[in-house]
């Protein structure tokens, strides 16, 4: 359900999206913001039933899913052809899609798990944007198309548990203004660095225990999926139009008060 954030209906009337990792969470709540404002929308994620459902939750005929690994250079071609046929376009590239199964101190990091995480966190999302850039039905760059990446406050400050998670969003971050030098003038390309965002995902960060991690942030609270939501729509919007290579962060003041994600 959409908070108190003030939707914009049309901002983006016309355009098209792909929102991957977006059957829950961040990525469910993008998809649910774009389309809100005009925007019809792709979503993927790996889990076809929780995705389906997903699918059902929009107005008919603004959203087409397709299930897959983000990995999966496959499933990328299959997702673009699918928006090619469906859409004729792609306006808003997000790249939510992300995991971390690992937890603890970079000494006892299984190798292949930081390999993992390194294949979908960045790989998969530089993988995304050469797949939609070359993508002859699609024509990203000729509309002025705009990218979005999921970095995170750990990518900026070592965070206890989550090293190599950090890590790989801190090349996220580098990813993003690389490619905005590269891409521009036609694309832009910025990413949104959350810190606690209360999902699934990040459950174990502040389950049982939400007041005392809240007490660390200026403003009192843990963000909401609808707080990058917010953010996300802003970025992929016209009123943004002259921003690109940014990292914005999403923290509630954390970072700013010497915190950790």
């Amino acid at each position: 359900m959409m908070n108190e954030h003030v939707v914009q209906a049309h901002r983006l009337e016309g355009r098209t999206a792909i929102v991957t990792g977006a059957s829950r969470g961040i990525g469910l709540a993008v998809a649910r913001r774009l389309v809100a404002e005009g925007a019809r929308v792709c979503i993927t994620a790996r889990k076809p039933e929780p995705l389906r459902e997903a699918a059902q939750q929009f107005p008919e005929g603004s959203v087409i899913a397709m299930a897959g690994k983000a990995d999966d250079p496959v499933h990328r071609r299959e997702v673009l052809d699918m928006v090619a046929r469906s859409f004729g376009r792609l306006d808003i590239l997000v790249n939510n899609a992300g995991i971390n199964p690992v937890y603890g101190p970079l000494m006892g990091l299984d190798l292949d798990a930081a390999r993992k995480i390194t294949e979908v966190n960045l790989f998969a999302t530089l993988a995304w944007v050469q797949d939609a850039y070359h993508h002859e039905g699609l024509g990203l760059a000729e509309r002025g198309g705009s990218v979005i990446n999921l970095s995170s406050v750990t990518g900026q400050t070592p965070s206890t548990g989550l090293g190599f998670y950090g890590i790989s969003k801190a090349a996220i971050a580098h990813l993003t203004r690389t490619l905005a030098v590269e891409m521009g003038p036609e694309i832009r390309v910025n990413a949104v660095a959350p810190a606690v965002v209360k999902t699934q995902f990040a459950k174990a960060l502040y389950e049982g225990r939400e007041k005392e991690v809240a007490a660390q942030y200026p403003l009192g609270r843990l963000g909401t999926p609808d707080d990058v939501a917010a953010a996300v729509a802003f970025l992929s919007s016209p009123d943004s139009d002259w921003i690109t290579g940014q990292v914005l962060n999403l923290d509630g003041g954390l970072l700013a008060a010497g915190g950790t994600a």
